[in-house]
């Protein structure tokens, strides 16, 4: 097996039969770039005739002008069977750390160890050659992933049979919609089962259906395979990750062998955002409380506790009934539920005054831990136009219980019998 060894030292590659231990090991990895493009060019001449001359840099490297810090002393490691997440806002250095871990650009500092065959799909595309059939791609990422031409041909119906690709694998790959180059490449990437298998949003093309073949298949090969998966899908990280890495400004602000906890902080570092009013301005929400605080900071609720929602509406609109919707979302922008009244309908009331006091009472929430929002609307029950609708209009934070990723406890009456 290929033991690849990048560092600011040695970019050498060495072969080594290595059974045990750490699949993927990173160890203090940074990589900077350039903001001006003449800078950039220059820097990277000096960074050569260093090299070539056997200069090496020791310790803490100053940034040069317009350089930053894309990467910043980043280190995990990995073994057989698990699945690191590695997750953060746009920028936040994920994609550039997946090139150094691919191979496709060197680090600045730190050294990267990958043990066995590696596979990879980090960009729509990467890899193939437009020109080619899927066919003959096929055969030429198979080859690069370090499988020989008998060992791709026994795995050749598999690999067109998953992407469903059938009617097209002898059309030019650049005639292919974004979706059906997806669905090749990770059908080749994972039917050919490497030793680690490094996927950037590979689930955010596609439908439904491909991406839970695509979940299937992971989980298949995780008894044999260590993934790094990048992904903005928490559903998608909390079911396939045993472990996790939130990434800000380069540098691993967090990590984590609890995957929700990561997602957690992943999710805390985003503010709700602002609050949006629509409707036809026939009805006002003049004013609204949250267990009788204001909005400018999210509501903490226990496991289990209860809300209490006071909404002072203005009606200008001369209408028979008026009817409430209330929706709670999650920190994915998920609806979760639908506040209903205790006969299951929509709250409804006579249009008999001109303002009037809301009081909502949600009782012995049992949603999972995490920020959430909630939306607020006013509409004419009978024709439900909408007279009032604030998005955003409230936030909460429920406390923690058992973990999961799931959005909601619901209890039940268990029994066993022993036999």
């Amino acid at each position: 097996m290929n033991e690849i060894m990048k560092n600011s030292q040695d970019s050498s590659t060495t072969t080594q039969v290595l059974d045990e231990g750490a699949l993927v090991k990173v160890e203090g990895v940074s990589k900077k770039f350039c903001r001006s493009l003449k800078k950039s060019l220059w820097y990277g001449v000096q960074d050569l005739g260093r090299e070539m001359t056997g200069k090496r840099n020791s310790g803490e490297e100053a940034l040069r002008k317009d350089e930053f810090w894309a990467v910043k002393d980043v280190s995990f490691e990995l073994k057989r069977g698990e699945c690191i997440g590695i997750i953060g806002h746009n920028g936040a250095g994920k994609s550039t750390l997946l090139k150094v871990l691919n191979g496709l650009i060197k680090p600045d500092q730190g050294k990267v160890t990958m043990r066995g065959r590696v596979g990879a799909l980090i960009e729509l595309g990467a890899g193939f050659n437009p020109i080619l059939t899927g066919r003959e791609n096929i055969y030429i990422n198979g080859q690069v992933l370090g499988f020989s031409r008998q060992e791709i041909h026994k795995k050749f119906d598999e690999i067109v049979e998953f992407a469903e690709i059938e009617e097209f694998i002898d059309m030019p790959v650049q005639n292919y919609s974004s979706g059906m180059r997806v669905r090749l490449g990770f059908s080749v990437a994972a039917q050919m089962e490497p030793d680690v298998l490094i996927l950037d949003e590979v689930l955010a093309v596609g439908d439904i259906g491909f991406q839970i073949k695509c979940l299937n298949r992971i989980h298949e090969l995780l008894q044999k395979t260590a993934f790094i998966f990048v992904s903005h899908s928490m559903p998608a990280v909390a079911r396939v990750c045993s472990l996790g890495m939130l990434m800000d400004k380069g540098c691993s602000a967090f990590v984590s062998l609890d995957i929700s906890q990561v997602i957690d902080a992943y999710h805390n570092a985003f503010n709700t955002g602002a609050t949006v009013v629509m409707g036809s301005g026939e009805a006002e929400i003049q004013s609204i409380l949250i267990n009788g605080a204001q909005r400018e900071a999210p509501s903490a609720v226990p496991f289990g506790g209860n809300i209490q929602i006071q909404m002072r509406v203005k009606i200008n609109f001369n209408c028979k009934q008026l009817r409430a919707r209330l929706s709670v979302w999650n920190q994915d922008q998920r609806p979760i539920f639908e506040v209903a009244s205790e006969n299951f309908q929509y709250f409804t009331w006579n249009n008999d005054t001109e303002e009037v006091l809301l009081t909502i009472d949600i009782e012995e929430l049992r949603i999972s831990r995490g920020k959430y929002v909630i939306s607020v609307s006013i509409v004419d029950a009978e024709t439900m136009r909408i007279l009032c609708l604030i998005d955003n209009a409230l936030s909460f934070v429920m406390g923690s219980y058992l973990p999961t990723s799931s959005a909601y406890y619901h209890p039940a009456r268990w029994s066993i019998i022993r036999k």
